[in-house]
């Protein structure tokens, strides 16, 4: 899939509503917000152009101004650009962006290592306050020899900081390499390389840069009309294509006949690949989700096209939800969602919740990786005593491994709440808030409540999500270092807190003919081993539903069954990863523990 637009403003005396069709009209899709010079709109002008461009499914990002580099000097001076780097992180929250395109800055009479330390101190002080806002931190690939930001730097950075995402500007690649980029062979090494380098999350879809440009001896010189130099769209379209990237392609050329030129090329080239495509697609009832996923029948199966690794999968018409949707719906499900998934299962062990037959069929779980699983399917080393030592999990890496999920019937997915590097040491307590009985949503909704009142009270933030089934969970981050026991001795401690408060509605009562109408509270889903299904998991009930995020506002508006995958779309689309903040584990429980007299 490509997306194309251009970067810029828009006219003041256009309103956003003409400028966005005006846009459909000539075939774009994407619009980078050009704030290269200042800040000319505050967050409410950004929220109602946002609005309007994801109303008319609009990819929106925006370009950082370009003195909010982190690479100046003197720690006093350096205040106002990194100042206005987080500005721009706020601004495009409020855009609804995915992404925002940065410059790092320049090397100085510094030795490279001594940037990249210097970048790395920036980005300590930024990231408490932009790592919670769900926003992409793009830094732009540099365009010549004395600018800091290869492509390599930049995934050294990723690697250590979650919001840092590469954002390709081909112009200044073809620059730095003296003009190498004129062949599809070329184009698909430095994607391989990014592929490589980068989790695959932040390279779905690959934000980019295009223009031609003028270079010489130290890199890029200037932008030129398109034709004017040697960098072509043709054959880096054709190279995406063949290794399954999705590509968001902004335009910087200074000229509408250039952008025309590029788009025209893009197209032609993209109709053409698309000829030799003779598959379907994977899901019957799923044909209005983003990224269609494609497949083509061979013998019994049925291979997955344009994928970034070899994919093949049996039974896609299959029923899983008798009467409503296939086991290829939630092939493309998962594939469609894996951009805000992924970062949410890396590196966590999975529990295979498994549905061969749908879900009125025997289920059971695998958490053994079965041996059959493809070659490039990562796993993780489990020490588990009860099931004989050490085991290996498999792990949810990349697209593909989400399809394979899918494939075997794991309707939902149970991931660790701990990483495998880490076992004991779990990045979030959970509250699961289970009703029993005949308990009301309304019940449900009142436990949440508090449970928020006591979190704000303990200086603590909790992100909430349906289950899909019928309570509500809600994740608190925790920062390194908090051990599985010490945060369920937390959660058990305000469980009691809430159950004492509100006992005609709480329970934290383990044996279940005790609970009576109530919402238990389940502090042991916090104990080594244990799992709930994930952000964004199907859940293996009637309709679908889907166990989503939602903001505390939400909580009397929305209720379980209400985001199912035939409506989901909409809402991935607009309200982008609401759990974001979940992966910050910025929280320590030391105070909250002091409160609640923990031992």
């Amino acid at each position: 899939m490509l997306r194309f637009g251009m970067s810029g403003l828009p006219p003041d005396d256009v309103d956003d509503a003409s400028f966005f069709d005006g846009l459909i009209a000539r075939g774009h899709s994407a619009y980078e917000l050009g704030f290269t010079k200042g800040f000319p709109w505050k967050e409410k002008r950004c929220q109602a152009f946002g609005r309007a461009a994801a109303e008319r499914g609009i990819d929106v990002s925006l370009h950082a101004p370009y003195f909010a580099i982190l690479t100046g000097d003197d720690d006093e001076k350096a205040k106002q650009p990194v100042a206005a780097l987080e500005h721009s992180m706020k601004l495009g929250k409020a855009l609804g962006a995915r992404i925002i395109c940065a410059h790092i800055g320049s090397h100085g009479d510094r030795e490279p290592s001594e940037t990249m330390e210097l970048v790395r101190r920036r980005l300590d002080y930024l990231s408490p306050k932009i790592a919670h806002l769900g926003v992409a931190l793009g830094f732009e690939t540099a365009g010549n020899d004395g600018n800091f930001g290869s492509i390599g730097d930049i995934a050294l950075l990723a690697d250590e900081f979650p919001f840092v995402y590469p954002l390709i500007d081909w112009a200044h690649v073809h620059a730095t390499t003296r003009g190498a980029l004129t062949s599809v062979e070329a184009f698909e090494q430095v994607l391989g390389f990014v592929i490589d380098s980068f989790p695959e999350w932040k390279t779905d879809p690959l934000q980019c840069q295009f223009s031609d440009n003028e270079f010489g001896d130290r890199g890029e010189i200037r932008h030129v009309r398109y034709g004017a130099g040697t960098l072509r769209i043709e054959p880096l379209v054709e190279a995406a294509w063949n290794r399954g990237v999705d590509m968001v392609v902004i335009s910087e050329s200074r000229d509408r006949e250039s952008h025309d030129e590029i788009y025209g090329e893009a197209v032609a080239a993209g109709q053409r690949l698309r000829e030799k495509d003779e598959g379907r697609p994977v899901g019957l009832h799923t044909k209005e989700a983003p990224r269609q996923v494609h497949v083509v029948k061979e013998t019994d199966r049925w291979r997955v096209l344009r994928t970034r690794r070899p994919l093949s999968v049996s039974n896609v018409d299959k029923e899983m939800f008798p009467g409503e949707f296939t086991k290829g719906d939630m092939i493309q499900y998962y594939s469609t969602v894996a951009p805000l998934l992924l970062p949410h299962l890396a590196d966590r062990p999975i529990s295979m919740s498994r549905y061969p037959n749908g879900i009125n069929g025997k289920s059971f779980y695998e958490k053994r990786a079965p041996g059959h699983q493809p070659e490039w399917m990562e796993t993780g080393l489990v020490s588990s005593e009860s099931m004989g030592g050490d085991i290996d999990f498999l792990l949810a890496s990349n697209r593909e491994s989400l399809m394979w999920f899918a494939n075997m019937g794991c309707i939902e997915l149970h991931p660790f709440h701990s990483r495998t590097a880490t076992p004991e040491t779990p990045d979030w307590a959970v509250f699961d808030l289970d009703p029993a009985g005949e308990v009301t949503w309304q019940q449900v909704v009142d436990t949440a409540r508090l449970l928020q009142t006591l979190l704000g009270q303990l200086g603590l933030v909790g992100f909430p999500k349906l289950s899909g089934s019928r309570g509500i969970h809600v994740y608190v981050p925790v920062s390194e270092g908090h051990t599985q026991e010490r945060v369920r001795n937390f959660v058990y401690a305000v469980g009691m807190l809430m159950a004492a408060a509100n006992p005609a509605d709480i329970t934290m009562e383990w044996d279940k003919p005790k609970r009576g109408d109530r919402v238990f509270i389940d502090a042991f889903r916090n104990a080594t081993g244990q799992t709930i299904a994930s952000v964004y998991s199907l859940r293996p009930r009637p309709g679908a539903p889907i166990s989503i995020p939602i903001v505390w506002d939400e909580l009397e508006d929305l209720k379980n069954g209400d985001i199912t995958l035939a409506n989901v779309w909409d809402r991935l689309a607009s309200h982008g990863d609401l759990f974001a903040g979940v992966l910050a584990g910025d929280q320590d429980l030391t105070a909250a523990e002091d409160a609640l007299q923990i031992p």
